[in-house]
């Protein structure tokens, strides 16, 4: 389950998620050495989609569909990528609802205890 922690400042909830991201990065790169030229034309597709919805998403002139598309393409080359990276199932955790309470509590709690710190200072 996802563990919320004060930031070290005590100003923010942190919400640790690099650790589920190491494995799918071993993944990424032991299919890169298995298959250099596959995987970098999938990082190429996905870099070239990245780039085209972030102009998408800041060009005022574009209109929405322009965008949603830019975004179902990014997402496209993002499943792609993935798909080599049998760790990224288990990136998106699903809670039951006791952990999905335990989880709020949690959260609740700790921003209680920033709220009330920061009302507290001058």
């Amino acid at each position: 389950m996802i563990r919320p922690t004060l930031t070290a400042d005590g100003t923010a909830v942190r919400l640790p998620l690099a650790d589920r991201a190491a494995p799918l990065l071993d993944e990424l790169a032991v299919a890169f050495a298995d298959r250099p030229e596959d995987i970098a034309a999938l990082l190429r597709a996905h870099a070239a989609s990245v780039l085209a919805l972030d102009y998408a998403v800041c060009a005022d002139h574009l209109p929405d569909h322009v965008r949603a598309v830019r975004a179902a393409q990014a997402d496209g080359s993002r499943e792609a990528l993935l798909d080599e990276c049998p760790a990224a199932e288990h990136l998106d955790e699903q809670l039951g609802p006791d952990a999905a309470i335990t989880l709020g509590t949690r959260l609740t709690k700790y921003a209680a205890h920033i709220r009330l710190t920061r009302s507290s200072r001058p």
